[in-house]
């Protein structure tokens, strides 16, 4: 049995400080009290933190009292951005490719950087990739919330009138990570239910060369990225060394997809309608130690640049 201790880089952490303004990612209608005392859904809240729109008074009925439109504290539910939005709009030019994939097509799917670092499921086959990228919900720290009626032009009934949560200047802090291992690592076995894409006899490799080829094109260094197809992947520290098809990207094909979903990451912006989010910072954490996300704890012990090798959680055993 390997059971040789797992060393170096665990994962890629990152902290990102977004700047913008308005509200980019809305919640929808929400059932409020109006200034009759009555139950209104013409207000259209963004998403908040935390917040409710049951204001704790039940009447004997049962029936629970709505809060009042200008009822929220902003530092207490603060505006934020859905892990979900912020997704799809990072990988927004493959947004829609998924509705496409099937087994015929689906090495295609893998070979992208949606296959690589988004993750998918592919319902009719069951084939899916888990992410590497952890991305946690984008918080806004400034709370500049207002609440603004609106009726529209010419006509005069209570009905025409609706109101929003609207926001001015917005600044969010969010938090994220790359896990090495699951990037390191494409199972193509259905033994632990985790197969990427079915293959037949003498297709990994021809799997392997597409990845590999698609990595080497994201790369503006000149690497020596490779991805090397085995039919007995195991990890790292099992009992019984019980392997699976796989394939397994080296040090150098790892650093490429890293660099490339930072870039991702320090170029997104969102536009929706009058409102916009950009990023304005990303600070990195190459973390080699045992912690999950010590950047959030203490950014004076982060490493901010790739000084040790990256763990490998999988080796290649012949049977």
């Amino acid at each position: 049995m390997k059971n040789e201790k797992i060393t170096g880089i665990r994962s890629v952490d990152f902290k990102i400080v977004a700047k913008g303004h308005g509200v980019v990612n809305w919640n929808g209608p929400t059932n409020l009290q109006g200034e009759d005392g009555k139950t209104v859904d013409n207000h259209t809240m963004p998403k908040l933190r935390g917040y409710s729109n049951l204001s704790g008074r039940v009447k004997d009925t049962g029936y629970k009292y709505r809060k009042e439109p200008t009822d929220i504290d902003f530092k207490k539910n603060p505006l934020y951005i859905s892990q979900n939005c912020v997704r799809h709009h990072i990988f927004k030019a493959q947004a829609f490719d998924l509705h496409f994939a099937d087994r015929k097509n689906i090495k295609s799917v893998l070979a992208s950087i949606t296959g690589l670092v988004r993750g998918y499921v592919v319902p009719l086959s069951q084939n899916k990739r888990t992410s590497p990228l952890l991305l946690e919900d984008f918080v806004d720290q400034l709370g500049n919330g207002n609440f603004e009626q609106f009726g529209q032009a010419g006509a005069r009934d209570s009905s025409s009138f609706y109101s929003k949560t609207t926001f001015g200047d917005t600044e969010y802090i969010s938090y994220g990570s790359i896990s090495i291992e699951q990037l390191q690592f494409i199972s193509l076995d259905k033994k632990f239910d985790r197969e990427a894409m079915e293959i037949k006899i003498g297709e990994g490799e021809e799997v392997a060369k597409l990845v590999e080829e698609y990595v080497r094109s994201l790369d503006t260094k000149n690497r020596s990225a490779k991805v090397t197809f085995h039919e007995n992947c195991v990890r790292n520290g099992t009992i019984f060394e019980e392997g699976e098809n796989g394939i397994i990207l080296n040090d150098d094909a790892v650093v490429i997809l890293i660099e490339e979903t930072l870039r991702m990451l320090n170029e997104l912006s969102i536009r929706q309608a009058k409102s916009y989010m950009y990023v304005d910072e990303v600070t990195v954490d190459y973390n080699d130690s045992t912690q999950m996300m010590r950047i959030k704890k203490d950014e004076s012990s982060i490493n901010s640049e790739s000084k040790t090798n990256y763990a490998h959680y999988f080796y290649a055993k012949e049977k």
